[in-house]
């Protein structure tokens, strides 16, 4: 499929790719040196919520640098000999440390004042615990994912997987973005299932990596951070991928040298489709 940009989104979608959504960021940044996009709606799912966050608040080479820098001092994606309570990895202990740093309280307010800014994140069905019914879910996204191959899916909400769109612009005044950001990149068992409004919560990208706002009205950019062979053909939506694999895997979060590459891709890329 011919990858081209609309001329002025209503809409942007920062899908989800853990570390891959940093493919996103250079992707971002390289456009708006040409297009200075102002939609109305941005929506973002599990690590295209910090994405989102950061494009929104103008920060994405400060969050490239902390994430390089946290990751330069990890050689391990192990924890199984630390003595805390940050379980067999450091990935959430980590990653809410950094999300915490980048997303403080001038940018929480600058995206409080924003447009409309909405984070999908997803509930495990009771009444099993969180842990083992998410790590269920997971399963089901991963079989669904390389079955089907495609960004839109529903065989964890087959499987009582319940999700929903929350308003981020309000999580920002509420001074609690950085909470939500890291609740949208839950993946079960790496990371343990913490809660939102009094239930537990999992990756929405589970539930979809690609989620349209509410409400879905124009035209839509929308950053995958890999190629699908299926993708829904809409006149409005605008899907753009990865020309290649991504040297950033998901949750290695032990080689900065993959990120910045993973961002110059992203830089390419946009050269790339600018040209034509």
């Amino acid at each position: 499929m011919r990858q081209i940009l609309p001329d002025n989104p209503k809409q942007i979608v920062f899908s989800g790719g853990g570390l891959r959504c940093f493919w996103q960021g250079g992707f971002m940044q390289e456009l708006e040196k040409t297009r200075h996009y102002k939609p109305e709606r941005i929506t973002g799912v599990s690590g295209g919520a910090l994405a989102g966050a950061a494009w929104l608040g103008g920060i994405e080479d400060r969050l490239l640098q902390v994430m390089c820098a946290r990751f330069e001092e990890q050689d391990s994606n192990l924890n199984l000999f630390e003595d805390d309570d940050s379980g067999v990895t450091p990935h959430q202990t980590l990653y809410c440390a950094i999300v915490s740093e980048v997303l403080d309280d001038a940018l929480q307010a600058r995206i409080a004042d924003g447009p409309q800014f909405q984070i999908l994140i997803a509930h495990p069905p009771d009444p099993l615990p969180p842990a083992l019914s998410g790590a269920a879910m997971t399963v089901a996204y991963e079989a669904e994912l390389h079955i089907k191959n495609a960004p839109h899916f529903d065989w964890a909400e087959k499987m009582g997987l319940d999700y929903s769109l929350v308003d981020a612009n309000k999580a920002a005044r509420e001074k609690v973005l950085d909470d939500l950001v890291c609740a949208a990149a839950v993946i079960p068992p790496v990371f343990k299932p913490p809660h939102w409004d009094g239930r537990p919560v999992v990756d929405g990208g589970m539930a979809d990596q690609a989620p349209m706002p509410e409400p879905d009205e124009g035209e839509t950019l929308i950053l995958l951070t890999r190629a699908y062979k299926r993708l829904p053909e809409a006149d409005t939506r605008y899907y753009i991928h990865p020309s290649e694999e991504t040297p950033a895997d998901k949750i290695d979060f032990t080689d900065p040298a993959k990120l910045q590459e993973t961002w110059a891709l992203g830089e390419a890329d946009a050269k790339r489709i600018l040209r034509g």
